[in-house]
């Protein structure tokens, strides 16, 4: 996860220094990133002090250990040494109770994060938009992004988008909406109206909640109703999942791990609603003995990238409805979703975005980095007298590789077009590339 942060930051032109003691990682990210390293311990006060924490803007602990309390003292050390904001990654849920965030604060750490947590609780909000391959919601749902697949039997491939736009109109005449990314072959595009659709696109389209049923209808998209969830893998994640499940009303969950051992603490530490079932889950026939079939989700955690992409095109092919793979290796990240696993999760994108969040302006509300792109959707509340509330959108020179896709006033929302006119306090839902991110942070200030 360092070393992720380390790459993707020094990407955006910032300073980057690493410091971690252990001499093979620091050799391995000195060769791929353009980044100043230490070799050290990080709880280190000298080794804060080399590294440049007297005038760091941010440090980030992320150490790797099993024992991870050494991320909050290097974090306080960094701090009190003169970095301006500190965030450390921690290993226990109990730390993010409001009263514990407080104290944390009150003792100068700035943000606290358990990607374990983060990636538990897109997972479970996943499962409430079954028709889709990701989405994420803003103000409460008032506007949705969703991304849908384009398989060869799709409506789409002889359209481009105006044609769309005009079908989904013939179904319901005040469908709202906006097609504001295309991915492509591992790329990102943002489209205009004579944009061509092609197999295997993915389209990231904002819209109100009441424009999505039109959208899943024409693209032949099912709601599954998920009632009966399988985990595959009895990690942490899994046990997490599993947990929230039951708080949502879900009563029929099996996790499957092969460790007897593990097993067993699992059945000891989750509800009864919970079964366990000790066995190989690479064993298709193993799986099918527990009625895979009968899941409407099958969800691998098992801690071994190949496995979790493997067992959920299993479970694809023998019906399950909605599989989600967690992904860790990057580069397979694309590859699972061209073997049909209908969501990848990968704990160092969603981290990365929650940090991403404090290298820019602080009217960002929220960053988001959505799955299979390059790109990031951010929440921006527009200051009075910013660039964008100077003009009608068309006007603005908005950067090309970022779009507006829609806009919360009070308590509504809308689809952003070239004649609206964003207002002083606005929360506005923008889709950017990387490239485009500091440009466009500069409209909202």
């Amino acid at each position: 996860m360092g070393s992720h942060l380390a790459k993707m930051l020094s990407m955006d032109a910032n300073d980057i220094s690493v410091i971690d003691h252990d001499p093979v990682r620091i050799r391995t990210l000195s060769a791929s990133a353009d980044v100043t390293t230490l070799m050290g311990p990080p709880s280190s006060i000298q080794t804060l002090k080399d590294a440049g924490c007297a005038d760091a803007d941010l440090f980030i602990a992320v150490n790797p250990g099993k024992d991870q309390s050494v991320n909050i003292v290097s974090a306080l050390l960094a701090k009190r040494i003169g970095t301006k904001r500190v965030i450390a990654r921690i290993d226990y849920e109990s730390y993010l109770a409001p009263e514990n965030k407080l104290l944390f604060k009150d003792m100068g750490l700035d943000m606290l994060f358990f990607p374990e947590k983060s990636a538990s609780d897109e997972i479970v909000d996943m499962l409430r938009h079954t028709g889709t391959a990701d989405s994420m919601d803003f103000a409460r749902g008032k506007l949705q992004l969703t991304v849908f697949k384009l398989d060869d039997d799709s409506p789409l491939l002889d359209m481009n988008v105006a044609e769309f736009a005009a079908k989904i109109k013939e179904i319901q005449a005040d469908a709202d909406f906006r097609i504001v990314a295309i991915s492509r072959n591992g790329k990102t595009l943002i489209p205009s109206f004579d944009t061509p659709f092609k197999y295997h696109d993915y389209l990231y389209i904002i819209s109100r909640r009441d424009g999505l049923p039109p959208l899943l209808k024409f693209l032949g998209k099912d709601q599954i109703v998920v009632r009966r969830v399988m985990i595959l893998g009895g990690s942490e994640i899994g046990e997490m999942v599993a947990e929230k499940l039951v708080g949502q009303g879900i009563d029929d969950i099996k996790i499957v791990d092969i460790n007897p051992q593990r097993c067993r603490q699992l059945s000891e530490d989750l509800p009864d609603e919970v079964e366990i079932a000790c066995g190989d889950i690479r064993n298709s026939d193993f799986l099918q003995e527990q009625d895979i079939k009968g899941y409407q989700a099958v969800l691998a955690f098992s801690g071994n990238d190949e496995v979790n992409i493997l067992s959920c095109v299993v479970a694809k092919r023998l019906g399950v409805p909605r599989v989600i793979a967690q992904v860790e290796n990057l580069e397979y990240m694309r590859l699972a979703e061209e073997m049909g696993v209908d969501t990848v999760i990968n704990k160092k994108l969603i981290t990365a975005s929650r940090i991403f969040k404090f290298t820019i302006s602080d009217k960002v509300r929220s960053v988001r980095y959505v799955s299979g792109t390059d790109a990031e959707v951010l929440e921006y509340t527009a200051a009075p007298g910013s660039r964008i509330t100077k003009d009608m959108l068309k006007d603005v020179d908005f950067p090309r590789n970022a779009i507006i896709g829609g806009v919360i006033r009070g308590g509504d929302g809308f689809i952003a077009v070239g004649q609206t006119r964003i207002e002083a306090y606005d929360r506005v839902a923008v889709f950017a590339l990387r490239d485009a991110v500091k440009e466009v942070d500069k409209f909202f200030r």
